[in-house]
């Protein structure tokens, strides 16, 4: 709607006046470079963006977004690697030192997978994208079987972060700067519900409430 156009230019002329205008301009420091210690995976969903859950300014987190916050394996082969990508710049060029990947409850990606992407508005990219996620899915339904669909879809969504951790070690730019200390990966859950964040505790092997840790 046009009136969403005109909101969000109303938007931006704030921004201007906040970050360009009088008194000298807080992105004197990012003009020429960024430095940022982090970067995260996050989902495209229009309720989950990482910057506004972190309270991140500019230049403070390195942002990849996706359907379902997925990261495929490392592959060599044809095709465009957008995500693969962006990782290599994080790690090799801007150094981060640390990656989260950061999953959400109530995503379309994971209803998607486990309900089939179909009809004739799809042309295949959905289901596709989300075949990197399908073993998250099986073993769930193998896991969990009779249990409601609600339940199995957020044990899929949880799943399918540690999937993508998993996948973040087959490439080796990844597991070089892991193996001296340089960096660190993290698996975050927001559940919309309740409000709250979570991060996997690898020593339980559960998601916790991340500001009870």
């Amino acid at each position: 709607m046009v009136k969403d156009i005109e909101r969000f230019i109303a938007g931006f002329r704030a921004f201007r006046e906040d970050y360009f205008g009088a008194g000298g301009s807080r992105f004197d420091a990012l003009k020429n470079s960024q430095r940022p210690r982090t970067m995260i995976i996050g989902c495209s969903d229009s309720r989950v963006d990482p910057a506004m859950l972190t309270g991140a300014g500019p230049g403070d987190i390195f942002i990849v977004r996706n359907v379902a916050n997925l990261v495929p394996p490392c592959e060599d082969g044809g095709g465009h690697h957008g995500v693969s990508a962006a990782l290599e710049f994080a790690v090799c060029q801007l150094e981060v030192e640390h990656i989260v990947v950061l999953g959400h409850s109530g995503c379309g990606g994971i209803n998607a997978l486990m309900a089939g992407a179909r009809g004739e508005n799809y042309m295949g990219f959905l289901t596709k994208w989300m075949d990197i996620a399908s073993a998250a899915r099986d073993l769930v339904l193998s896991d969990l079987p009779g249990k409601s669909p609600e339940l199995q879809r957020r044990a899929v969504e949880m799943a399918s972060i540690l999937l993508s951790l998993e996948n973040l070690h087959t490439f080796p730019f990844i597991t070089a700067k892991m193996a001296v200390g340089r960096l660190s990966l993290h698996g975050w859950y927001f559940d919309l519900h309740a409000g709250e964040l979570l991060e996997y505790h690898a020593p339980s092997s559960v998601f916790e409430r991340i500001d009870q840790r």
